[in-house]
């Protein structure tokens, strides 16, 4: 699209959806390596199916957040990465809380694998949005 037509929502949104689609490959290759790894054997909750739909849908939602810190503060971006990382820190220690088998060694692989889905988002969201969303490049390339 041509950079002249682009809003400033458009872009955040855009932005925000490139980089969902890059938290999703690299948390499918996490899922996919610790579970080859690992042997884990529970992909009921898990799995590549919920990775592809679950990120996309949450990445379009943190583009239109990015778009209204943006939009509404002049350091809405300082206060998005912040806002962000908080978040990241909060779920990763919320989901060493979660209990998802009897058999302690699979409860931890399933925080372990949780955790670094969580961090893997966390970083693509905080990271790359505010990166992407500034870099010429990718403006004039992809969006």
């Amino acid at each position: 699209m041509d950079p002249v037509h682009q809003t400033r929502f458009s872009s955040a949104l855009l932005t925000g959806v490139f980089a969902g689609l890059v938290a999703t490959l690299l948390c499918m290759a996490y899922y996919l390596g610790y579970k080859g790894v690992t042997g884990f054997p529970f992909s009921s909750f898990i799995n590549v199916s919920s990775l592809i739909f679950v990120i996309n849908i949450i990445f379009v939602i943190i583009g239109l957040i990015y778009s209204f810190f943006l939009q509404f503060s002049r350091k809405g971006e300082i206060q998005f990465v912040l806002l962000f990382a908080l978040i990241t820190v909060v779920l990763v220690i919320t989901a060493n809380g979660v209990h998802r088998s009897d058999n302690p060694v699979w409860n931890n692989e399933f925080h372990e694998l949780l955790a670094g889905l969580i961090i893997i988002m966390g970083i693509s969201a905080f990271v790359f949005i505010p990166l992407l969303y500034h870099n010429r490049k990718f403006i004039d390339k992809v969006l």
